[in-house]
């Protein structure tokens, strides 16, 4: 479950009576469509609407990949206001077979760039490419879309003084920061409006259906369009599924368990791997992990070049690593070189910080969010193309904002706050000792800014066609309840439940892969749940 820096910082100094401590992608290249006509690039027209497919400059791509752009309406309800720039990338279909439209896809965030996405690994779609156009996005706000900026960071800054109500303050400052930074595309980014863009790419590229295959955040901006158009959704795999109803508490709840879960199968594979530095007894071993996370907050190891991890950073790293099994190994190294040398050089390769941010507060967090360094750090946009360095963070609190309702509680004083979160403390450190403190400052993620629609937590039973959605057991990010609860809200879904481990199915599991390219390809699909070994 995503959350910001910002609030994390505020609740540390909330619970500090408590002795509570807190613990992306490249950019995508630039779109080029002017001049495509004249050198014969094809173009797209629907609707009005026309995509003139370019160059995409100044990036390594695949040869084949083509960029353009096409003009959304600001606010969807009130046209007028104006329009806001979506930018797009193709890959053309390879094969000589019956070709089938185009097929969206979207890596997740919320605030990673599609393109880059794309660019990055067609491979991993080559199948699906033989008979589809293979197309990914920018969602507004992101990347080359309008991009969303809060100046540089989302951090309070050291000048907030040390209480709740200072803290609170500056989170306050931050979102008004974010307002001014990203102009007036912000109070338009979210879900729903990204799921209405979708809409009108897909008539720009000429499909009377979308087909999408989603993952991650990814499933959630499936799961709204389907929603909200239910008559223009065609083949749609959602994999590594969001939830579309918990309140922010059950939210992090959920997340701190799926994660702890993915600890606990990890150290079950440790304790059957020579030289695991926590032996062959998972109990034991799961109170040793525990014993160093809160050893390491109070006295963080410090490496000879400066860099130095706390708990809260060996929380970040082992979280992150969780997302993949094939980072299990490294994760097993670094946490031996921690025991037994006080060596933190292994966590920080995973993905921690390196030292103290030029504030003089913590550095990141180390869950693969992106760490800036305060306003100072800030890199200037370089010409009409660029994206602000702190992008990818700013759209991220920015969507997640924009679609909870509870995620907003500017209204409540510095006393409530303090005491709901001491209330919720016990149940978080229930659930895991090392990620439930870390979740229970998600509370605080979006103080400051106005509360987001209800109506992703109203959609029930939309009437969409069947759709597939694949969760995996051992998901960290997406805990498998969510997979079963979406379902039933979507009411129209078979379930793949795959027992392996990682975040998403369908790049590490030939089964999950297999089952989604035959549905996408050939529009087959089982009735009822079905399942994916791990280990496949």
């Amino acid at each position: 479950m995503p959350r910001s820096r910002t609030a994390a910082a505020a609740c540390a100094l909330v619970l500090a009576s408590l002795g509570t401590a807190p613990a992306a992608p490249a950019p995508a290249p630039a779109p080029d469509p002017v001049g495509a006509a004249a050198r014969g690039e094809p173009q797209t027209r629907s609707h009005g609407q026309r995509v003139r497919w370019g160059a995409c400059p100044e990036r390594r791509v695949p040869a084949a990949m083509r960029c353009g752009t096409i003009d959304v309406p600001l606010d969807h309800a009130a046209p007028a206001k104006g329009t806001v720039t979506v930018a797009l990338a193709r890959l053309p279909a390879t094969g000589r077979g019956k070709h089938l439209g185009s097929l969206l896809l979207n890596f997740g965030g919320p605030g990673a760039p599609g393109i880059a996405g794309l660019a990055a690994d067609p491979g991993a779609f080559a199948k699906l490419g033989e008979r589809y156009d293979l197309v990914a996005f920018d969602p507004r706000g992101v990347g080359h879309s309008a991009p969303v900026s809060c100046a540089g960071s989302q951090e309070t800054g050291a000048e907030a003084a040390a209480d709740a109500a200072a803290q609170l303050a500056a989170l306050r400052a931050v979102a008004k920061r974010c307002e001014l930074a990203s102009g007036p595309v912000l109070p338009y980014v979210g879900t729903v409006h990204v799921a209405r863009d979708l809409d009108l790419v897909r008539r720009a590229l000429g499909d009377a259906k979308l087909n999408y295959l989603g993952f991650s955040y990814g499933t959630r901006l499936g799961a709204v369009y389907a929603a909200q158009f239910p008559k223009s959704t065609g083949r749609m795999v959602l994999d590594g599924v969001d939830t579309l109803s918990e309140p922010l508490a059950e939210q992090a709840l959920a997340t701190a368990r799926g994660q702890q879960r993915a600890l606990d199968r990890f150290l079950s594979w440790c304790a059957r791997q020579p030289g695991c530095v926590y032996g062959t007894n998972t109990r034991s071993a799961k109170e040793q992990v525990d014993d160093l996370v809160a050893r390491l907050d109070r006295r963080p190891l410090i490496g000879g070049d400066g860099s130095y991890v706390t708990g809260q950073d060996v929380a970040g790293s082992i979280g992150a690593a969780l997302y993949s099994p094939h980072a299990w190994p490294a994760l097993a190294d670094a946490l031996k070189l921690a025991e037994e040398h006080a060596d933190p050089v292994g966590l920080l390769q995973l993905g921690g910080p390196t030292g103290p941010s030029d504030d003089g507060g913590e550095d990141g967090e180390g869950d693969g969010e992106g760490d800036g360094d305060g306003a100072g750090g800030w890199e200037e946009p370089q010409g009409p193309g660029a994206v602000p360095a702190d992008n990818a963070d700013a759209a991220l609190a920015a969507v997640n904002c924009a679609d909870d309702p509870d995620r907003s509680n500017d209204k409540a004083g510095p006393a409530l706050i303090e005491k709901e979160l001491l209330a919720l403390r016990p149940e978080f450190e229930k659930v895991s000792r090392i990620f439930g403190p870390r979740l229970l400052m998600t509370v605080l993620a979006c103080y400051g800014r106005p509360a987001g629609t209800d109506f992703i937590r109203r959609i029930d039973r939309p009437g969409a066609p069947r759709m597939l959605l694949v969760g995996t057991r051992g998901d960290p990010a997406t805990p498998y309840e969510w997979t079963e609860e979406t379902a039933r809200r979507l009411g129209s879904a078979v379930v793949l439940d795959h027992k392996g481990d990682g975040h998403t199915g369908y790049l590490t599991s030939p089964c999950v892969r297999e089952y989604a390219d035959r549905f996408l390809l050939d529009g087959r699909l089982p009735s009822g749940t079905r399942s994916c070994p791990a280990g496949e």
